[in-house]
C-alpha cells in the first residue's frame, strides 16, 4: 500500500535532499558506513548539522573505525567531543563501542534488541542505525520528525510524554516505507531541519503541505506543544586560575556525577575568599586579580562564573603526584577533555594574560 506522504517527502528529497554528508558516503560495499551514521545520530542529539560536521570529521580522523574507538581512552574521546556538550553521550558511545569489541566482533549488531542494549542507544538512533547502512524498515522519531508529525498530524500534547510519543511513534512506523528506508529517514529529518523549522517554518515549500493540519488549522505556532515553561536557577562559582612560574595551568578532573563529569576542569570556590584558601591548598600564592565575568548556560540551569587568577605560583610538593590533577602547558590542553567555557577562558587567559607579562 501506497503512502503519499512518504511518496510526495522522497520526491522532494531528490530535489532538495542533503545527499552529501560526511557520514551519508558509502563504503566498498556501497552501503554507508554503521560506525559513521551511529556517531553522526549521537552527534546530532541536541546540536545541528552545521556544528556536528567540523567534530564529526575530526572524530573520525583520529578513530576511523569502532575498533579504533573502543581502544581509545576516554581523554581523547572527550577531547575529540569537547565543545558539543552533553558530554554524556561521548561516555555513552565509548561503552558502546567497547562492548561491540567484546561481544559483537568489533561490529554494530544488526538485531533491534542487540543494539538497544547498548549504552546510549535509543530506539530512534537503533532505527537509523538500521535504515541508514542496512535499508531495513525501521521507523525513526527525533526532535525534527516529532515537529513534522506532530504538525502534519495535529497531534496535540508535549511530545514528550508517553502518551503522545506512543501516538507519533504509530504515524512514523505507518508512514516509514519498505523501499528506499535510507532517503526516506534523511527525507524526513531534513524536512523537519530546513522547512518545518520550530520558528518561522517555510509552509510554502513543503512538500506534504496540503494535507498538513497545522497548516490547515493555522497552529504551526502551536504544534508541538511546548513544554511548561520553568524558571531557569544560576548558580554562582569562582573559578580558579592557578598558573605557575612555567606557565601550566591545574587542572583537576571532575567527579563522575554532575555536569561535566570526568573532565578536566579548573578548581572551584564558594566564594573569592573561600578562593584564597582553596589556592593556597595547591600552591604557594602570591598575586591575584579577577578575571571577566560570564555565563554558561546548561539545560536546566545557568552557570555564573567568576574566574581569578593567581598567577606565578609555585605547586605545593605532591599535588602534580595526583591521578586526577595535572600541571598542564596551554598546548597539551587540546590533548584533554576541557568544557567548552574552561578551554575558551584559557585561549583567552594566554591571549590577553600571556604568562611573561609583567
Amino acid at each position: 500500500m501506497s503512502d503519499r506522504f512518504a511518496e510526495r517527502l522522497l520526491r522532494w528529497f531528490d530535489q532538495h535532499g542533503r545527499k552529501d554528508l560526511p557520514w551519508q558516503r558509502p563504503g566498498p560495499d556501497g552501503r554507508r558506513d554503521a560506525y559513521r551514521v551511529w556517531l553522526s545520530e549521537v552527534m546530532l542529539q541536541q546540536t545541528q548539522v552545521a556544528t556536528v560536521i567540523p567534530y564529526f570529521n575530526r572524530f573520525v580522523e583520529t578513530l576511523p573505525t569502532l575498533r579504533d574507538l573502543a581502544e581509545a581512552d576516554e581523554d581523547t574521546v572527550l577531547a575529540l567531543w569537547s565543545g558539543l556538550g552533553y558530554y554524556r553521550r561521548a561516555r555513552f558511545l565509548h561503552a558502546a563501542a567497547q562492548r561491540c569489541a567484546t561481544e559483537h566482533g568489533g561490529t554494530l549488531p544488526r538485531a533491534i534488541d542487540a543494539l538497544l542494549a547498548l549504552p546510549g542507544i535509543g530506539r530512534s538512533t537503533a532505527g537509523a542505525i538500521l535504515a541508514q547502512s542496512h535499508g531495513l524498515r525501521f521507523p525513526i522519531l527525533d526532535g525534527n520528525v516529532k515537529r513534522v508529525l506532530a504538525r502534519y498530524h495535529g497531534v496535540h500534547g508535549d511530545p514528550g510524554k508517553s502518551t503522545v510519543e506512543k501516538q507519533l511513534w504509530e504515524h512514523a512506523e505507518r508512514h516509514t516505507p519498505a523501499q528506499r528506508t535510507a532517503d526516506y529517514t534523511q527525507a524526513i529529518m531534513d524536512l523537519g531541519a530546513t522547512v518545518c523549522t520550530r520558528n518561522q517554518p517555510r509552509c510554502d515549500d513543503c512538500p506534504v503541505r496540503e494535507d498538513c493540519v497545522a497548516r490547515r488549522d493555522g497552529l504551526t505556532t502551536q504544534l508541538p506543544t511546548p513544554k511548561p515553561g520553568k524558571r531557569t536557577p544560576t548558580r554562582q562559582t569562582v573559578m580558579l586560575v592557578l598558573r605557575d612560574t612555567e606557565g601550566r595551568i591545574l587542572l583537576e578532573r571532575r567527579g563522575p556525577q554532575g555536569v561535566w563529569s570526568g573532565l578536566w576542569s579548573l578548581p572551584e570556590a564558594a566564594s573569592p575568599e573561600e578562593a584564597w584558601h582553596v589556592a593556597g591548598q595547591r600552591a604557594r600564592l602570591g598575586d591575584a586579580c579577577a578575571l571577566p565575568s560570564f555565563i554558561h548556560v546548561f539545560s536546566h540551569y545557568k552557570l555564573a562564573a567568576e574566574p581569578w587568577l593567581f598567577d606565578r605560583v609555585t605547586p605545593l610538593t605532591g599535588i602534580a603526584d595526583q591521578a586526577e590533577v595535572r600541571w598542564i602547558a596551554p598546548s597539551q590542553g587540546m590533548q584533554l577533555g576541557l568544557p567548552a567555557p574552561i578551554r575558551t577562558l584559557l585561549d583567552t587567559l594566554s591571549e590577553s594574560f600571556p604568562e611573561d607579562s609583567p
